[in-house]
């Protein structure tokens, strides 16, 4: 995920709003007991997610994917005041340490936590969503994506995670599943003539999909 050199992202995190209390001890405690640690969204994209979710205002997010919960508690900052966010994850091996710090949160009133799978659980929302946040096994990706687009509002968003997956998609040598199932995945977007798109190379890379 390293893209640039570590001085150039520490100055970038140095120059970056820090985390709360309780997403540092989120941040050091997910390294300290988790496996993976490294699927944490993390102090530098966590602040991104937070500054998108506060220009938009949704009063709904879906999350597919909430791993500790770093990023939902990101996203649910620029709720709207009766807005609601969703996370869906299938580790119900996390559920209480999660649930532990979304309880502390000040927005724990509007997050919803969920432990199921998120292919059954999309298709029986009712809700329209103005901001969907992808970041759950990259071999369903496409799948995802395409059960939520009709749940989006005209005008509404949908950001995926991971999508330059260690900078892999840009080398054609590689060809592993969850290579070539990002590597379609980002092409899909990128002709799906309902919506236009940016790719960002933040940590892992991010691609944001604006429904027409």
């Amino acid at each position: 995920m390293e893209f640039i050199s570590e001085e150039l992202d520490d100055y970038c995190v140095a120059h970056t709003t820090g985390e709360s209390e309780l997403l540092r001890r989120l941040n050091r405690e997910t390294h300290a007991k988790v496996l993976q640690p490294r699927m944490l969204s993390g102090h530098f994209q966590g602040r991104y997610l937070s500054m998108i979710s506060h220009m938009i205002r949704p009063k709904n997010i879906l999350e597919i994917g909430t791993y500790t919960g770093y990023s939902a508690l990101c996203l649910a900052e620029g709720l709207q005041e009766d807005g609601h966010l969703l996370t869906i994850d299938v580790n119900e091996e996390l559920e209480e340490f999660v649930r532990s710090y979304i309880n502390e949160s000040p927005q724990k009133d509007k997050i919803e936590f969920r432990i199921g799978n998120a292919l059954e659980i999309i298709p029986t929302l009712k809700e329209t969503f103005d901001l969907v946040f992808i970041d759950a096994d990259k071999l369903n990706y496409d799948k995802y994506y395409d059960l939520v687009f009709d749940k989006v509002r005209k005008g509404g968003f949908i950001i995926s995670d991971n999508v330059l997956w260690s900078g892999k998609v840009a080398d054609p040598s590689k060809k592993d599943k969850d290579t070539l199932s990002i590597r379609a995945y980002n092409q899909k977007l990128q002709e799906d003539s309902r919506t236009e798109n940016i790719l960002l190379p933040i940590r892992d890379g991010l691609i944001i999909v604006r429904k027409l």
